[in-house]
This record gives structure tokens, sequence and C-alpha cells, in this order.
């Protein structure tokens, strides 16, 4: 099983090197230099070190490891906090930078990673209970005066790409590639009520139930979706499966023979065993199908897009913040490809990090939502607030 697979598989393994990370802290904290030798003897046995994790993080969640807390604030006996929310795509490569990060800092930071959608993460941020917000989009200008009522400011920092995956189920023998035009026909307001069977889509499907999974109206997938497919931001039927949580909507792709679903790229590589990407047709006649290399290459469009971070400036005045947004910047795009997403170019990488040691706040994209932008665009332009 690949690195991807078992950062996403949250159910067992990732609670067990969440509880193994925990059990360390814990067991250095009470007795010192041991504990490396008993995690070395350990850890030489698996099945033994997770069956530790697994008793010691109940207690560990109540004892602090899992508790949550307003941003900066500290237990005075235990570390630092670092609070981060947002959307459930990037969820993956901001799971992943935390848990090396916390390894790295041995105890000294705890970092939490929730989940509310792009939307929950900025409405969060701007009133300041986060110190970073995951983004599947860029900031919105009813976001961005939110935030300004409050004053709070933050540094919008790009940190991968990924690709907008279209996905059928495996029995699904009709469906070989989607057309943008088949995918407005499926998704748009006027569908509603409307294109309910496979055979109103193309008539050469047969006539069987549609049944659709996406993401919610919190999620930047949703906004991004809506804008590369229907023309508007927003814009969709109402009459579907809806989840901020896209292990959610996999289940539901999974366990139905008739369902088209949409999510994130590394969603996808996880569970790709139990179903299938649908190509997209380009103008020219040819299909693309959804990879790393056809997102580095531009070939998948539209449904290619950065992903962001975005900083509150108060939060990175703390020591702790910095020293994370320093390691996911540095560390991230490494990260970012071993669960499944495009890494950032090394040039764009130093470049972010330049503009948030340089404190550049704002946003590129001044509110609007934008489709095929490019990260080397992005970093030419003026930041505004």
């Amino acid at each position: 099983m690949g690195a991807a697979p078992l950062r996403l598989a949250r159910s067992f393994h990732g609670a067990q090197r969440f509880g193994a990370a925990c059990a360390r802290l814990y067991l250095s904290g009470r007795h010192g230099e041991p504990a490396q030798s008993l995690h070395g003897s350990v850890s030489r046995n698996p099945r033994a070190f997770g069956l530790l994790a697994a008793l010691l993080v109940p207690m560990l969640m109540s004892a602090g490891c899992g508790r949550e807390d307003g941003p900066g604030t500290r237990d005075e006996r235990g570390p630092k906090i670092v609070k981060i929310d947002g959307s459930s795509t990037v969820f993956p490569i901001a799971e992943a930078v935390s848990e090396e990060f916390q390894l790295a800092q041995r105890g000294k930071t705890r970092v939490t990673v929730g989940l509310s959608g792009t939307g929950g993460g900025f409405k969060k941020l701007c009133r300041g209970d986060t110190d970073i917000a995951n983004a599947s989009r860029p900031i919105l200008a009813e976001e961005m005066e939110a935030c300004r009522a409050t004053g709070i400011k933050y540094m919008e920092l790009p940190i991968a790409f990924d690709a907008i995956t279209v996905v059928v189920n495996p029995q699904n023998d009709w469906v070989h590639t989607l057309t943008l035009e088949d995918l407005k026909k499926v998704w748009e307001p006027a569908a509603q009520g409307s294109i309910m069977r496979w055979n109103q889509v193309r008539p050469e499907w047969p006539d069987t139930p549609l049944m659709l999974f996406g993401p919610g109206a919190d999620s930047g997938t949703f906004d991004y979706f809506t804008e590369a497919v229907v023309g508007k931001a927003k814009s969709s039927r109402g009459d579907y499966t809806a989840s901020e949580d896209d292990n959610v909507l996999v289940q539901g792709v999974e366990h139905n023979k008739n369902a088209l679903g949409y999510f994130g790229f590394a969603y996808y590589v996880s569970h790709q065993q139990r179903m299938r990407a649908t190509p997209i047709e380009r103008g020219d006649g040819t299909a693309v199908a959804p990879s790393l290399d056809t997102v580095t290459d531009g070939s998948y469009q539209p449904l290619s897009r950065p992903l962001f971070i975005y900083v509150s400036d108060r939060a990175a005045q703390r020591p702790e913040v910095r020293e994370l947004i320093e390691f996911y910047l540095t560390e991230g795009p490494a990260l970012a490809a071993e669960v499944g997403f495009v890494p950032l170019p090394a040039e764009a990488s130093q470049t972010a990090l330049r503009y948030f040691r340089e404190g550049r706040v704002g946003t590129v994209f001044g509110g609007v939502p934008e489709v095929g932008v490019t990260i080397e665009e992005l970093l030419e332009r003026e930041a505004k607030l």
C-alpha cells in the first residue's frame, strides 16, 4: 500500500500514527530518554506499537493531545497550539504536514486540523477562531469584507495543484468520457427535478436513475466546479447528496452503480480500485483523464486548480506559527506529492516563502473566482486586501 492511501485511511492507520506520535511524546515526557529505547524495541514489532498507540490515544486525547483550544492557547504543562481549519480537499496535505512538523518539534507544538470546508475555514479565520485556513479556491469578496470588519489581515500562499475528478462506479459500463456540456446538463440549476436519468444526458445511455454526489455549498471544490462547468460559482442544482466531507462522497459512489460524483484527486487516488475516473473531452475530440502528468502539463482543463493556505497576520507573529509555515513551504511539496497532489515547482515554493517572510498580506484575486490560472501568473500579481 502506498503512502497516500495510508495517510488517507484515517479510520485506523492515521489514528495509529497519531497515537504513536503522542505515545512517544507521552513516554518521553514521563520517563525521559528510556522512551526512545522503548520506541526502538516496540517499533520492531509494529503490531505491538499499534496496540500501544491505540491504548494510549483515549487517555492522551483527554489529557490534551486531542483537545480543542482557541488559537494560540497553551496549557501551562503542554505544548503551544496552532489551529488549522477549512477545505476537505486540502486536509490530506495539512494533515501530512502537521504530523511531520509535530514529530520534528518533539512535543513543543501541537497542530489541530479541522474540516469545515473552504467557506467554513474563512469564517473561522475572519472571526479569529483559527490561525490558518485551508482553501481550495481564493477568498471571495464577502469573506474579505468579513475579515476587514474584524481587523484581520491574511497572507495568501499557494501550496499545491489539484485536479477535480469526475467519477463513476466501476460497474458503470456506459460512460467512457464526458464533455463539459454533459456535465453542465447534469449539474446546472435547470437540471433540478428534470435531468433524473442517465438517458436524459445522452440517449444511448441506459434508462436508469442518475444518482449524484458532490461537495456542499461551503466547499471550495463546489465553487470552482460550478464556475468551470456551469459558468457561475455556486450555480448548481440542489437535489443531490452533498457533503463537506469527501469521504462521504467517496462511499456514495463506491456503493451505487448509477452514481456520478466529483471531488479532489487525492480522494480518488486512495479509492481508485473502487471507482473510475472519467476523462473529460476537449474541443479537439481528444479526452484527458486527471493525473499528476496532465495537471502538470496543463492539459487537464478546466478542472485543474491551485490550492492555498491563508495565514492570519496576527497568528503569524507567533514563533510556532512561523515555524510551521516555514516547514509547510519547504517540506510541503514532497508531502503533497506523497498524498496524491501535484506539488508546487521549487521556484514557486521559494517565492511563496519569500512573500511570507516579507509579510505580504492580501489576495491576488480581488475577491473574484478564476478558472485556468497558473501559479506562475498568481505569483507575479500584486496582492491587495
